[in-house]
């Protein structure tokens, strides 16, 4: 059995730190062996994550700390993505009728489906002192 290679990125939650969030994925994804459609979809799926962290869960205050962690084991690279931020309960989400974003009265919205949709299993976790995203993909 392989052991987990761990790597991690502590930021500050900004928008303007989001390409380097998807430098640091992209190149240890690719590092692990995954292929660039995969890459793609880690790289969006964390980018969504943590655009959904500082939007919401920080509500735009920069200066807040994101954590980011990325284990590898076996065939498997698991993504955790750790705030301080308001909690995000999964229970509460209702996706956008296709009728608000016709009416362009909603234009976003669609993050966490597609996170699910790109990632082998996504979990939220709400702690006392943190919130956690914890995203898999196989290779």
């Amino acid at each position: 059995m392989q052991s987990i290679k761990e790597h991690t990125l502590r930021i500050s939650a900004s928008t303007e730190e989001l390409e380097k969030i998807r430098a640091f994925v992209a190149g240890h994804a690719r590092n692990f062996g995954f292929g660039e459609a995969d890459i793609s979809d880690i790289t969006l799926s964390v980018d969504e994550a943590c655009t959904n962290i500082i939007k919401h869960a920080y509500e735009w205050k920069k200066g807040k700390p994101i954590h980011i962690q990325l284990g590898m084991k076996n065939n498997e690279m698991m993504v955790t993505i750790i705030d301080e931020g308001k909690p995000f309960d999964p229970e509460c989400y209702e996706l956008p009728t296709l009728e608000d974003q016709l009416a362009g009265k909603k234009r976003s919205g669609y993050g966490i489906l597609l996170i699910r949709k790109l990632m082998d299993q996504v979990e939220y976790r709400n702690r006392k002192s943190h919130n956690e995203i914890r995203m898999t993909k196989k290779r």
